[in-house]
C-alpha cells in the first residue's frame, strides 16, 4: 500500500548520541518524511545542533521537527557538551549510555505528550521501546551498523563451540576475535554489554528490523542475522546523505574544481576516530610520496593537546611546503558528499566505517581501505570481496608509508588497479538503478504494520 495514499502519522526517532547513529536516522526521517510522515527526531541539544542547521541548507523542506532529550543532572562528569560521543573522552563512553539509560522517564513524557504512532529506535536503549509499549504505541529497531559485522558479534557473543562461523573470508585471527570479545565486554554500562542491548532491542522490536544496508552486497549476511535475532530484516538502503546548499561554495570544492580532470585522492578517517602522531605521520608520506593530489582531513581530539596546535605543527616538517598545491589540508568539516560526488575524486582514503564505505560505492569511487578497529576491518573485506577497493597491508600490526603508497599508486594510476576502478562504475551503478526500491519496500512494511 503506498504511504502517500495514508493520512499522514507521526513517528518519533531515537538514535545513539553518535554521529554516525544521528546522520543515518536523519536521513531515514527525510526519506519517511518523503513518503507522508510527520517525524520527531529526539537527541541531546548538543547533537541536534548541527541536525538544525544541515536541515536549513537542505534544497527542500521536510516535515521533521527536533526534540531535546535532556539528559540527568547526576553525572557532573558529563557536562552538556559531553552529551554526544564527538570530542567524549574514552573513558566516559560508559558513563554517557549511564545516562542515557538515565533519561527514560524524561523520554516516557515525551511519549506522553506527543503520542506517536510508532518509536523508531537505535540499539543501545532497550527501555525506549518498553516505554513505547506501555504507551501502546508499536516500535521498531533500526541498525546503522553493517549486517555482516552485527552478525559476527551476535554469532560469537553466544559462545557455542558446535556451531561453525559461516563466513570464514570475514573471520578475524583468534588473537583478534579474542581483542574484539575483550573490547565487547568493556562496552558495558548498568551492567548491559553492547550486544546484550542488541539483542534485546531486537527482542522488543515489532515483528521486523530496519537495517541500512542493501542485499546487492549483504544478501547471506542480512538473512544470517535475520537467523539469529529472530526477526525478518527490513534493509533501508543506503542512506547516503546529500550535498547540500551550504557544499556548493566550499574551498575544498572549488580546489577540486581547479584540478579537474587530474585525479584527487579524498583521505578521511570519519568523525570519531582520532588518528595517533604515528599514524598520522605514516599517512602524511604515504600521500607525499605517491605523487598523487589529495584532499587530507584531520581530525584532533578535544581534549588533546593538539587541537591546541595549527595543521602545520602537527604535519612532518616541511610537508606542507613540500606537497603545494598537490595537496590541501583540512582540519574540521568538509562536504564529504560533494567531494565523493566530484569527478577529480578517483579514490578514497578510508577507515571504511560503514557510511563511508557505503559513500564511496554509491559513487563509483575506489577505496583505498585502512581500517582501524571495531567494524571497520569486517566492511574493509567487503571492499576487496566486491572488488571496489584494495586495503593496506600492516607490516607487524602497523600501517606503513610505503604500503601505503604503493596501494595509492595501484587504486589511481596503474594498470593493475584498472579493474577495481571499472567495477567501483559498474556497482554504483547498479546500485544507481536500484534507486528507491529499498526505502519504498520498507515504507510499506511500515504502513502495513501501523494498519494492524
Amino acid at each position: 500500500m503506498d504511504a502517500n495514499q495514508q493520512p499522514r502519522t507521526s513517528i518519533l526517532m531515537l538514535p545513539w548520541l553518535a554521529h554516525g547513529h544521528v546522520s543515518p536516522f536523519l536521513e531515514l526521517a527525510k526519506k519517511l518524511a518523503d513518503n507522508n510522515f510527520d517525524i520527531y527526531l529526539c537527541s541531546t541539544p548538543v547533537n541536534l545542533k548541527p541536525v538544525r542547521e544541515s536541515l536549513a541548507n537542505q534544497n527542500k523542506t521536510y516535515s521533521i521537527q527536533l526534540v531535546d532529550l535532556h539528559l540527568p543532572n547526576d553525572f557532573p562528569e558529563l557536562p552538556p557538551h559531553y552529551h554526544t560521543t564527538k570530542y567524549l573522552p574514552p573513558g566516559l563512553m560508559n558513563i554517557l549510555k549511564a545516562a542515557l539509560d538515565g533519561a527514560k522517564p524524561a523520554f516516557a513524557e515525551i511519549l506522553k505528550i506527543l503520542k506517536p504512532s510508532l518509536l523508531i529506535y537505535d540499539f543501545i536503549h532497550p527501555w525506549a521501546p518498553a516505554e513505547a509499549e506501555n504507551h501502546n504505541i508499536k516500535s521498531v529497531l533500526f541498525l546503522t551498523g553493517r549486517a555482516g559485522f552485527l552478525a559476527y558479534l551476535v554469532f560469537y557473543s553466544r559462545n557455542d563451540p558446535t556451531v561453525q562461523y559461516p563466513f570464514p573470508a570475514l573471520d578475524f585471527p583468534e588473537i583478534e576475535r579474542q581483542k574484539m570479545a575483550q573490547f565487547m565486554h568493556m562496552c558495558t554500562a548498568n551492567g548491559l554489554t553492547d550486544v546484550e542491548r542488541l539483542s534485546e532491542c531486537a527482542a522488543r522490536s515489532t515483528k521486523m528490523v530496519l537495517i541500512k544496508t542493501l542485499r546487492e552486497i549483504e544478501a547471506q549476511h542480512i538473512d544470517f542475522l535475520s537467523g539469529l535475532l529472530g526477526k525478518e530484516m527490513v534493509p533501508v538502503g543506503p542512506l547516503v546523505q546529500e550535498p547540500t546548499n551550504k557544499d556548493n561554495g566550499s574551498v575544498v570544492v572549488e580546489w577540486l574544481n581547479k584540478k579537474h580532470p587530474s585525479p584527487v585522492v579524498y583521505a578521511s578517517f570519519g568523525t570519531e576516530y582520532f588518528l595517533s602522531v604515528e599514524e598520522m605521520e605514516e599517512i602524511d608520506y604515504g600521500l607525499e610520496l605517491s605523487g598523487v593530489d589529495f584532499v587530507w582531513v584531520v581530525r584532533f581530539h578535544g581534549d588533546d593537546f593538539r587541537a591546541k596546535l595549527s595543521i602545520d605543527e602537527v604535519l612532518p616538517e616541511g610537508f606542507l611546503k613540500r606537497v603545494g598545491e598537490r595537496g590541501m589540508v583540512v582540519d574540521g568539516w568538509v562536504p564529504q558528499a560533494k567531494i565523493l560526488q566530484h569527478p577529480s575524486t578517483r579514490g578514497f582514503l578510508s577507515h571504511c566505517g560503514w557510511s563511508s564505505t557505503l559513500e564511496g560505492m554509491i559513487n563509483g569511487v575506489p577505496i583505498i581501505a585502512m581500517p582501524m578497529h571495531l567494524d571497520q576491518p569486517i566492511n574493509a573485506r567487503l571492499v576487496v570481496e566486491v572488488g571496489v577497493g584494495i586495503e593496506v597491508p600492516r607490516v607487524d600490526g602497523k600501517f606503513k608509508r610505503e604500503e601505503l603508497t604503493r596501494v595509492i599508486e595501484e587504486v589511481v594510476k596503474q594498470e593493475q588497479g584498472k579493474e577495481v576502478r571499472m567495477k567501483a562504475t559498474e556497482l554504483s551503478r547498479k546500485l544507481e538503478e536500484r534507486g528507491n526500491m529499498d526505502i519504498n519496500f520498507a515504507v510499506d512494511k511500515l504502513v502495513q504494520l501501523l494498519n494492524e
